[in-house]
């Protein structure tokens, strides 16, 4: 009997009992339906969850920053982050680049407002590739011949009024960044000891430092409330950092640098820190491990966001199971409407093996019969999926203190066939043993059965 022969039969015999066959048929929706959305809503917080750490933190980067512990360790020695130390880094395997950093803070000083800034410098590239959400202006240009700053949209929030009064977390410093004109100072030791009238080791006054006027180039996205990685901070490019503070500090301690163990200042400038990137996640830890066997601080988040993971691989299992439970029960719905399909059609069947019909056909028969119950259910189970995937991400996207912009249902394309092909192959092996069954009744039995 050929498979068009087999197919038409059993979608007409399933026809021929229409209510019991939608009963059947609405228990594997149900059943694909729990589980489906079940394993979006693991999958969904998952993604949600990753995207949040992707905006504070970095999955294939590792922060690189001088050891500890250099008791008993000479001068020459020490291990600091140069230029040298990023070649080495870069032979590294799976090292794609690194990108230097130094922290330099920054005293900025507006009407009856005062400020600590945090300035963070770097490469353009780097900041290029940080990807960072730009709201008014842009990044440091290339060759400007100036310092140029970009800002953290909350920035403003580290000012303070000098006269008067407790700091108010709520009181927002009447100043606009981007283009009011702010005094910002470098060397901010030597301005609170010149304010206070003190002297240095040679007994001389201290000199009042220089104070700069550097342009506002940008600001990260966001209002004073909206908080990322990069909210607080301020950049610039490091190109043009290092000169300005080599000129400042002529003979003395950069603030943040390393020091010889006389506490004077090192010939050479270092950086606060180093930022390995990565090729893939999975290799992060590799590389963590290799520069710690150099003798350097390695830091990355890749342990953390593996626990993580798994965390969220336990809850897709356990949602998963209470889907499947569903499903199971509605097998055992398909298994009992084959089972009395089998009972109500025992001539049919006796018939069928006197006429001389194939075994194997009587079988395939019911076979296809609980696989198009399954792949009916399958078809609307997952149809309903959508819909109910997409009213939980309509309700959480009303419900603004959930903090779940992106929805917390996800449905991939590879769910969505997972699920039909399941829902069939459920159905399959529902009917297996009611088409063994049918298989084995003797015709001569058959036919005198009532």
């Amino acid at each position: 009997m050929r498979f068009i022969d087999l197919l038409r039969m059993s979608v007409s015999n399933l026809f021929k009992r229409k209510v019991r066959t939608i009963l059947t048929v609405l228990g594997v929706v149900i059943g694909v339906a729990s589980i489906v959305v079940m394993v979006s809503l693991g999958l969904g917080l998952n993604k949600a969850t990753m995207e949040q750490i992707s905006s504070y933190a970095s999955l294939t980067s590792v922060q690189v920053q001088e050891p500890w512990d250099t008791e008993g360790v000479s001068d020459k020695d020490k291990k600091h982050l140069d230029d040298a130390l990023m070649e080495e880094l870069m032979n590294i395997p799976h090292v794609v680049s690194v990108d230097p950093y130094l922290n330099m803070p920054l005293l900025a000083k507006y009407g009856v407002y005062e400020g600590y800034i945090d300035l963070q410098a770097t490469t353009l590239e780097a900041l290029e590739n940080m990807n960072i959400e730009v709201g008014q202006g842009t990044l440091p240009q290339k060759d400007a011949g100036e310092l140029q700053l970009f800002f953290g949209n909350m920035a403003v929030r580290q000012f303070y009024k000098t006269t008067g009064g407790d700091y108010n977390w709520d009181d927002i410093p009447d100043i606009d960044l981007m283009h009011d004109s702010i005094i910002y100072i470098l060397d901010r030791d030597a301005y609170y000891s010149s304010m206070g009238g003190g002297t240095d080791e040679n007994g001389k006054p201290y000199k009042k430092p220089k104070k700069h006027l550097f342009t506002a180039v940008g600001m990260v996205a966001g209002d004073l409330d909206t908080y990322n990685s990069y909210s607080y901070s301020t950049y610039c490019d490091i190109e043009e950092l290092i000169p300005l503070l080599k000129k400042e500090f002529k003979g003395r301690v950069i603030p943040g640098q390393p020091t010889t163990s006389k506490g004077k200042p090192y010939k050479e400038l270092y950086y606060t820190q180093l930022v390995v990137n990565v090729d893939d996640m999975e290799n992060v830890t590799d590389v963590a491990q290799a520069i710690s066997d150099m003798g350097y601080q390695a830091y990355n988040d890749a342990e953390w966001i593996e626990s993580n993971q798994q965390q969220m691989r336990m809850i897709q299992a356990v949602l998963g199971g209470i889907g499947a439970v569903s499903l199971f029960v509605a097998a055992i719905g398909i298994t009992n409407t084959m089972m009395m399909s089998i009972y109500e059609r025992t001539k049919e069947i006796g018939v069928m093996k006197v006429l001389g019909c194939d075994m194997r056909n009587i079988g395939s028969l019911f076979l296809m019969e609980a696989g198009f119950i399954g792949f009916l259910g399958g078809v609307v189970g997952l149809l309903l999926s959508y819909s109910l995937s997409g009213g939980i991400n309509y309700l959480v996207a009303q419900s603004p203190d959930m903090g779940m912009e992106g929805g917390i249902s996800y449905i991939p394309f590879w769910l969505a066939l997972l699920s039909m092909g399941f829902a069939i192959l459920v159905g399959m092996v529902a009917g297996f043993f009611p088409a063994r069954r049918a298989m084995k009744l003797s015709p001569l039995a058959a036919i005198r059965n009532e």
